[in-house]
């Protein structure tokens, strides 16, 4: 029992390293969004550039590295978890090799298509600029993946999160020195414009530009942490791998390559198709919304109002609803190598609980983020955008932050089918969603009554969609351990109460206090407090879920001395 119960806060810790991670990096990132956007001359068009750029990086990204953590933490943890330690290093040997050279052809082929690809795909020739900053971070990430998914396979998060926190803290930092600083050369327009080719025109993509160019020194210093993370980890590793019982034998590096391809490319088709569903809207919102405005307002200002609407999408609503999926993505992460070990020792029962207790987790935070985004959308972009508020942002999150609920759920479902072996099953439930996205892109951004409002519908149809063809399959292939009272009714229970009390709040708080940010960071606390204490009155979490938790056992004891739980 006490192994079990190790077993089981050794995952968790894991999840728990990655959330702790992810809370630090997106609070980071919303920290220079926020700053940013708030900088006269960027704004909402800055962040449409900004956006347009950084999806097709995804892409190329998606394309060329993304299934190599998940991929590599599997065979790492798999062979691990048979005794050959030597081998598992050797397929990290491999790989690092391999997406070496992949990541400096994605570099190459952004670097040098940046015109073609804002021209002709995303409709914006200013676009340009923001992808040749960002094209040599994909060789850094490429790079940077193979060792991550190494020590993910070893259950040292560590790797992972410390060196994406690095990044991220480099690159909130140097986005906003870099972008405060172009603003500040504004009055030095005339005298740049000879050199430079800086004009008020063009101030704004030479902005969003620079913000780019942030993160690619970003990703060149989070490679350099990895670097040396590995380096002082390589005596460790080696005393493993010697004191290790195995008869290794050496495998060709053509018969290695050939099952890292073999198993990231399918995971990679996952993150591939999410990439670009993602880029559905950077190809269609800005076309889109061109037509929709056509008979509204003057030619000369529609590429650059269609582009500021984008922005709303991509800069504001879309770093908002990613929050609570940064969160889950450590369910998602986790998963996959502790499912394959699992699954790799035929140890079906632990895969099981594993499995069930992430997909309840998932509820748990999918549910109250998208509520709580709905009822508060206005107050809150509010607080976060005083300078550059559009209100148009309010009706646009409201719709989208119900794409969080199947998201999330959708991100933990993919990790137990790949950790389960079924890695084509994400990307194929995926696509299907992302055409019918597509298709209503197409149809209802065009409708001026409509317009980019069509973009958030989309996207809560393909997710929905996805995730019923998921869950659905998945619950073929293993028996879960979820009932309705505690999957479904007990979390949308303590959801409502959570709306409720944060509507109310929000609603007649203002006869009190005066300041309406106070009153919003109140409202937000108090659906907080509420929504905790209904998780633990209505006990959707049994004696047995504390255990999962790292601490679990003090937890659980905390809440008896409080008489929340039962002793």
């Amino acid at each position: 029992m006490e192994k079990e119960i190790n077993k089981k806060q050794t995952f968790m810790a894991g999840v728990l390293t990655i959330v702790i991670a992810q809370v630090v990096i997106k609070v980071l990132g919303l920290v220079y969004r926020l700053v940013i956007t708030n900088i006269p001359y960027f704004g909402d068009e800055g962040n449409g550039l900004y956006g347009a750029g950084f999806q097709i990086y995804m892409l190329l990204l998606a394309i060329a590295t993304t299934g190599v953590p998940g991929a590599i933490a599997k065979l790492v943890s798999e062979r691990r978890a048979l005794g050959k330690p030597k081998e598992a290093h050797q397929i990290f040997k491999v790989a690092f090799m391999l997406f070496a050279i992949i990541g400096l052809i994605g570099t190459a082929l952004l670097f040098f298509g940046a015109n073609y690809i804002a021209t002709n795909l995303i409709g914006n020739p200013k676009v340009e600029g923001v992808l040749v900053a960002l094209s040599p971070s994909i060789f850094f990430v490429a790079i940077s993946a193979v060792i991550r998914g190494y020590f993910n396979g070893m259950y040292n998060m560590k790797a992972s999160s410390n060196s994406q926190m690095i990044e991220q803290f480099f690159k909130s930092l140097l986005t906003i020195v870099i972008v405060l600083l172009l603003y500040l050369m504004v009055p030095q327009v005339g005298k740049l414009a000879n050199l430079f080719n800086v004009t008020e025109d063009n101030v704004t993509s030479i902005m969003a530009a620079g913000a780019n160019l942030a993160s690619t020194i970003a990703t060149a210093i989070g490679f350099v942490y990895l670097y040396f993370f590995y380096v002082r980890r390589k005596k460790e590793i080696w005393k493993d791998i010697r004191d290790a019982q195995e008869g290794y034998v050496k495998q060709s590096k053509r018969k290695l390559i050939k099952m890292i391809l073999f198993l990231s490319i399918p995971m990679s088709l996952a993150s591939i198709v999410s990439a670009l569903n993602r880029n559905v809207d950077t190809f269609t919102v800005i076309r889109g919304l061109k037509t929709a405005l056509a008979e509204s307002m003057p030619a000369e200002l529609i590429e650059d109002e269609a582009t500021r609407l984008y922005g709303i999408l991509s800069g504001k609503v879309d770093m908002l609803i990613g929050l609570p999926l940064s969160l889950n993505i450590a369910f998602a992460t986790a998963l996959v190598p502790a499912v394959s070990e699992a699954i790799a020792l035929n140890d079906k029962k632990t895969a099981t609980r594993r499995i069930s207790f992430s997909l309840r987790t998932t509820v748990l935070i999918a549910l109250p983020c998208a509520v709580g985004l709905c009822v508060l959308a206005e107050p809150i972009l509010k607080l976060l955008f005083p300078g550059a508020y559009a209100p148009e942002a309010t009706l646009l999150l409201q719709i989208s932050a119900f794409t969080i609920i199947f998201t999330v759920l959708n991100q933990t479902i993919n990790g137990a089918l790949q950790g389960l072996g079924k890695v084509f099953i994400p990307a194929m439930t995926l696509a299907i969603g992302a055409t019918i996205k597509l298709i209503l892109n197409l149809i209802l951004i065009p409708i001026p009554e409509i317009g980019v409002n069509g973009a958030a519908i989309g996207s809560v149809a393909c997710h929905l969609v996805a995730t019923i063809i998921g869950f659905t399959i998945l619950r073929k292939l293993i028996s879960l351990d979820l009932t309705k009272m505690n999957f479904v009714i007990k979390p949308v229970i303590a959801t409502a109460l959570m709306g409720i009390s944060a509507y109310l709040t929000q609603t007649y708080l203002p006869n009190l206090i005066s300041s309406s940010r106070l009153v919003t960071i109140i409202a937000i606390l108090v659906a907080v407090i509420v929504y905790i204490l209904s998780i633990i009155l209505l006990k959707i979490f049994s004696r047995e879920d504390y255990h999962m938790l790292p601490y679990g056992d003090k937890i659980y004891h905390f809440f008896e001395k409080l008489k929340l739980v039962k002793s």
